[in-house]
């Protein structure tokens, strides 16, 4: 069993808040055990055209729920590429 970690990180943009985005595509994401492991995957996902912004709820050691705020719909194939690329997994629901 994994317990859920708390580590009070705050997004690092201009806004206190989620970007006012048309689109919130929600995925999970295994591995990622602390911050720098969220900056990971937050600078890759962020690296995608139209991602305005992404949140993450680090479950560290399980499986951590991310959100991608977006003006447009992004290719879910980009999603799971960038989430490999900064060395994570994507998992189904």
């Amino acid at each position: 069993m994994t317990e859920r970690i708390q580590l009070g990180l705050t997004d690092v943009s201009t806004s206190t808040s989620a970007p006012a985005s048309a689109v919130n595509e929600k995925i999970l994401v295994t591995g990622m055990t602390c911050a720098h492991c969220v900056a990971s995957v937050r600078e890759e996902l962020s690296e995608i055209e139209g991602v305005e912004g992404v949140s993450v709820d680090l479950v560290a050691g399980g499986t951590s729920h991310v959100t991608v705020h977006s003006a447009i719909p992004i290719d879910d194939a980009a999603l799971t590429a960038a989430v490999e690329e900064a060395g994570y997994t994507r998992v189904s629901a």
